[in-house]
C-alpha cells in the first residue's frame, strides 16, 4: 500500500522528536531514512521533500542553521506563556 505525504510527514516528525537533544537531523537524513523504511511502498525523494515542506509550513518542525541546515522540533522559550 502506497504511503501518503501526510503519513511520511508523521513518520518524519516522530523521528525528529526522538532525536531531539541527541542528534541533529538534516533534511537528507530524513529523506534517506524514509526511502529506506518505505521504499518498497513507493516512497521517493519528491514525496519526502513535500512531507518536509508540510512539516515546516504547518509549524510542526522548524529549520535551524548551525553550520548546516537541520530540522528540529520548535523550541519553547523560557519566557513563553503556556
Amino acid at each position: 500500500m502506497a504511503k501518503t505525504v501526510d503519513e511520511i510527514a508523521d513518520a518524519m516528525q516522530a523521528m525528529v522528536a526522538e532525536a531531539q537533544g541527541k542528534k541533529q537531523l538534516k533534511p537528507m537524513d530524513l529523506t534517506k531514512a524514509m526511502v529506506q523504511m518505505y521504499g518498497s511502498e513507493g516512497v521517493d525523494k519528491k514525496m519526502c521533500k513535500q512531507a518536509i515542506a508540510t512539516l515546516i509550513n504547518s509549524g510542526r518542525c522548524v529549520y535551524t542553521y548551525f553550520g548546516g541546515s537541520y530540522i528540529e522540533m520548535p523550541r519553547k522559550e523560557g519566557a513563553a506563556n503556556e
